[in-house]
């Protein structure tokens, strides 16, 4: 079972004439990236709809299920019609627009999104390229790309509110790009390799005899995994770092202009973009495709990277319907002064863990929250003065 996907694979690559194998390989790896993940899109949508209905006390979509039919299938044909509404809604295109450029933007950031997806381990031998030297470099080298395709639909647009927001959101991607990647280096520090498949191999240890060395069970792993899941947020445009499209400030941020089928490709590149760094995440801290206990290793690997990778999903829904948006002043002051300074210090940790392996677990421990503790309640007190717990009164 867990050579299942491999062994198909490799029955319809062999089916075909040896001409078109080399062709049929790269068609059956590229196939599953661009069949389930915009699958999982739709689906997320009325996840995301249902939970936040849930937390904010109503009932969410329960209505519109298969078309022509009866059936409701509890209001998960609701992305059925979203999408429907898309393909037939008129595309309208400002007269003054660059309209060369207004239409390779959504492309621009759906392509670099998408191959993203190429480097990610999704079981045990299930990766579409394997870069042994530059698997991680790769998959921050072609996210770097959505910045371009921002900047580009909002200078397009010739909208002074959507250059204005497309500005905004480059700043930001670019300030939390620079702690993402600082979070992922004491990975690639203790583990002496940049391939993604090498990170989840070396988190196939175990510890008491029955978890897993995932590397999330260390202090610079802990702390590296909350800072990732910070940046990760603010660099997918979530919330509260929702800044580019919040309506009450840009009416829609860069892509204001858009309608029709563009919209819905910057609204898939932008899930697409938490689906490829929570899964990033997975693999770096959360063990990949490796099981929680080693009593479970029996089990198929490839079960467990979708399961890890619906958990972070959920935990950045429940985010959005709990946290409240950050003022734009706000989010940059928490990357430049607060996320970047901890992911340089948590480096000093990783090495202080390498360079201490020979002492006892529970003071290697002890050291690493030590170092990690007291800079953070010494950042947050300072925070805390700044910006202050807002009073409210009420009028009589």
């Amino acid at each position: 079972m867990d050579t299942l996907w491999i062994n198909l694979k490799a029955a319809l690559v062999g089916a075909c004439p040896a001409w078109a194998q080399p062709v049929a390989d790269v068609v059956l790896r590229i196939a599953p990236v661009l069949m389930v993940f915009p699958l999982l899109f739709a689906l997320t949508t009325v996840v995301e709809r249902k939970v936040l209905a849930r937390i904010q006390n109503r009932p969410g979509p329960n209505r519109v299920g298969l078309p022509f039919t009866r059936l409701r299938l509890a209001g998960f044909g609701q992305f059925i019609a979203d999408g429907i509404k898309s393909l037939t809604k008129e595309d309208i295109v400002p007269r003054a627009a660059d309209r060369v450029v207004h239409f390779l933007a959504p492309i621009a950031l759906l392509i670099p999104v998408i191959l993203s997806f190429a480097v990610l381990p999704f079981g045990r031998g299930m990766v579409a390229v394997d870069l042994p030297d530059a698997g991680l470099l790769f998959f921050f080298a072609v996210g770097a790309g959505t910045e371009l395709a921002v900047f580009m639909a909002g200078w397009a647009s010739r909208n002074k509110y959507s250059l204005l927001g497309a500005l905004r959101a480059v700043s930001q991607m670019i300030s939390y790009e620079i702690p993402l990647v600082a979070s992922t280096l004491p990975v690639v520090m203790l583990t002496g390799s940049l391939s993604l498949p090498a990170i989840v191999e070396a988190q196939g240890g175990t510890h008491l005899g029955f978890l897993h060395a995932w590397n999330v069970f260390t202090p610079w792993g802990a702390a590296g995994f909350l800072l990732f899941l910070v940046a990760a947020c603010a660099e997918a445009n979530r919330a509260p770092f929702d800044l580019p499209e919040a309506e009450s400030e840009l009416i829609a941020g860069y892509f204001t202009e858009y309608s029709g089928f563009k919209f819905a490709l910057f609204f898939l590149g932008e899930y697409l973009g938490l689906f490829a760094v929570s899964g990033l995440g997975v693999t770096l801290f959360l063990g990949g495709w490796q099981a929680p206990f080693a009593f479970l290793d029996g089990l198929p690997s490839w079960i467990w990277f979708p399961m890890k990778l619906g958990v972070l999903i959920l935990f950045f829904i429940w985010i959005r319907g709990t946290v409240p948006r950050l003022r734009a002043d706000q989010l940059l002051g928490l990357g430049w002064k607060f996320l970047l300074p901890l992911c340089l210090l948590n480096l000093v940790v990783a090495g202080l863990w390498h360079h201490t392996a020979g002492w006892s677990p529970v003071l290697r421990w002890l050291l690493g929250a030590v170092l990690l503790a007291a800079p953070l309640w010494v950042y947050g007190r300072r925070f805390e003065k700044r910006y202050p717990l807002r009073t409210y009164r009420y009028a009589d």
